[in-house]
């Protein structure tokens, strides 16, 4: 019965000790995720993802101590991860103070280069990353600085890469989040913008005026053309109308001077006196239609004109007027008065 307590702790701590040696023998890897196995403090060979042996008290697991990571981690993750860097003041090539904030993708292709070649990896990685955005950055002014994102991304990646390569870390994309000027330059580059935006607005509004002037100027041109040519039409036409109307109007006249000289028996010289006594008393009751005073002066021969006073009679009676009131007053041996 004695011995019973003894026995007791001896079996528990032979337990403790079986626990502990299982504990340190057995070892589990999650997927896309490595060990590295030391022993005696040498590199030894790398845990794969599954069940991995090791001799207790012999090999042990190599433990890392990164920037953001928890400190004595063993397991190194193989997948791609990112940093959010902070934002970080840097100097444009026109001396301009601006905020960067930028994230970085990054993943490990070598863990043995990522222990055994560098101290603090992701540290590293984050110093890195902020002198070559200032390199970067110091080789732009500000509006190329601003306008120029996917530039300083493929630079920044190409230097990113380079640097790591021997660190087995494989940078796979660098993105700008934000560029931040100060208040002062903010401002003014509103104000630049805001006047740039009003000269564009300007420029095509005179330009749309310019092309409506244009578009006027042609549709008043083609109206001006088209009215010149209905115009031209028109007066050809009326032309030939009337060449056609004076045509007919000789035509019938020649037939009826013919038809009055054959009356006359062929006589040219009664023809023409008889034509121009005709005309002289058409005139002559054209112009006695009205009741106004007028005075006539005729440059006719007397005896012509007494021998055509019969006409005149049927020419007054016709505009209601009676033949004795006719008074013939000589004025010239060769004109005569007529007051009505």
């Amino acid at each position: 019965m004695e011995m019973l307590p003894f026995m007791v702790i001896f079996f528990a701590f032979i337990g403790i000790a079986l626990l502990v040696i299982a504990l340190k023998t057995i070892k589990i890897i999650p997927q896309s995720s490595v060990i590295l196995i030391e022993r005696l403090g040498k590199f030894n060979r790398v845990g794969a993802t599954g069940l991995n042996m090791i001799i207790p008290f012999l090999d042990s697991p190599r433990a890392v101590y990164w920037t953001n990571t928890r400190p004595g981690t063993t397991q190194i993750d193989l997948r791609e991860q990112f940093i959010d860097l902070p934002p970080q003041s840097m100097i444009t090539r026109d001396n301009v103070m601006i905020n960067v904030d930028s994230v970085i993708y990054w993943q490990i292709t070598d863990p043995i280069k990522g222990v055994y070649e560098v101290n603090d990896l992701v540290g590293s990685l984050v110093q890195l990353t902020f002198t070559g955005m200032r390199s970067v950055v110091g080789k732009l002014d500000l509006d190329h600085t601003l306008s120029s994102r996917d530039q300083i991304n493929n630079e920044l990646r190409l230097i990113l890469d380079d640097a790591t390569d021997k660190w087995g870390v494989k940078v796979t994309r660098v993105d700008i989040k934000n560029i931040s000027p100060p208040e002062d330059v903010r401002i003014t580059m509103e104000k630049q913008m805001t006047a740039e935006r009003n000269r564009r607005a300007l420029i095509l509004q005179a330009e749309g005026e310019k092309q409506a002037a244009i578009t006027r100027a042609e549709g008043e041109k083609t109206a001006a053309i088209t009215r010149s040519e209905g115009e031209k039409e028109s007066a050809v036409l009326q032309a030939e109308g009337a060449a056609q109307a004076r045509l007919k109007a000789a035509q019938a006249e020649a037939q009826a001077i013919a038809q009055i000289a054959q009356t006359l028996g062929g006589n040219t010289e009664q023809t023409a006196q008889y034509l121009i006594t005709a005309r002289y008393i058409e005139s002559l009751r054209d112009m006695a239609k009205t009741n106004n005073a007028k005075v006539i002066f005729m440059p006719v021969e007397t005896s012509s004109m007494l021998s055509a006073v019969g006409a005149l009679k049927e020419v007054f009676a016709e505009t209601g007027e009676k033949s004795d009131s006719m008074q013939l007053t000589p004025n010239t041996p060769n004109r005569r008065e007529l007051n009505k």
